[in-house]
């Protein structure tokens, strides 16, 4: 479909914008249904994005906004209000222009992430898992994990208050759930996760002793650079079953289609559809 002066917008917001996949999925399937929306990337640095976000929402024709890193921490304080998903992650991804003109925030990287683990037939409620990275999407899936009745959730971060902080809002939130901070060996962890931007560059060191994992484990990934990352190729070394970044991006769509008050779909019906590319 062609843009005209009808053509509603959905902002995507980060930095930088290269490896960006959400426009490959959405738009062809506003597409392929005659919707005139379309997933515009818009790159914006850290330093002026406070800034942005008043100006962006006065927009006639913008409907809400997809947000990814480095903004789903501090788009927490922009927005009026927050979903119960976004206060226990201290983070959000998605924002929405209400008729009032307030902004709702929420996120949904968590229950993508976990939702793709269970139609993968791997057992969440009772596990133990790992989750390095408590950043906007390391804590998402933190908080999904604990929903879905995860037993030991051990978190790790270099950046030690990050961490301590999410634990804390776990704990409050979900009593009975062991959380654990400070270490990031995965032995014995059925479920482990990269939430980290650890990947996306060749250079880039793994984010833990993958030779630590216990055979057989369910290793997850959030980087979407590359389908198969340099962690994920070495987790099916030690005979791992795999989720990679962008099956989190296919199974939060269609939350994220509710949200925005957009017709349902299926992730089957996205992937049929969408134009990725690595």
């Amino acid at each position: 479909m062609d843009i005209s002066g009808n053509t509603l917008l959905i902002a995507h917001l980060g930095y930088p914008t290269a490896t960006f996949k959400a426009p490959m999925i959405y738009n062809p399937w506003f597409d392929s249904q005659g919707i005139d929306i379309k997933v515009v990337p818009m790159g914006v640095k850290a330093e002026d994005y406070a800034q942005l976000i008043p100006s962006l929402f006065r927009m006639t024709n913008i409907i809400g906004a997809l947000v990814t890193m480095p903004h789903k921490v501090s788009t927490c304080e922009l927005v009026h209000s927050l979903s119960p998903t976004a206060q226990i992650a201290g983070a959000c991804n998605a924002i929405r222009l209400e008729p009032d003109g307030t902004l709702r925030g929420d996120m949904f990287d968590g229950d993508g992430f976990v939702r793709g683990v269970l139609r993968k037939g791997v057992q969440v409620e009772g596990a133990r898992a790992l989750v390095v990275g408590s950043g906007g999407v390391g804590s998402a899936i933190a908080a999904s994990l604990a929903a879905a009745g995860i037993d030991t959730l051990a978190l790790f971060d270099k950046r030690a208050d990050s961490c301590e902080e999410l634990a804390k809002r776990l704990r409050r939130h979900y009593p009975a759930l062991r959380v654990l901070t400070g270490g990031r060996n995965p032995k014995d962890f059925s479920i482990v996760v990269n939430a980290t931007p650890l990947g996306m560059n060749s250079s880039d060191e793994l984010p833990l002793d993958v030779f630590a994992i216990t055979p057989g484990s369910f290793v997850g990934e959030v980087v979407m650079k590359n389908e198969i990352t340099p962690f994920l190729h070495a987790a099916t070394q030690r005979d791992c079953q795999i989720q990679p970044g962008t099956d989190m991006l296919f199974e939060m769509i269609p939350a994220y289609m509710a949200f925005f008050g957009l017709p349902e779909v299926t992730p089957e019906m996205l992937r049929n559809v969408a134009k990725i590319d690595y």
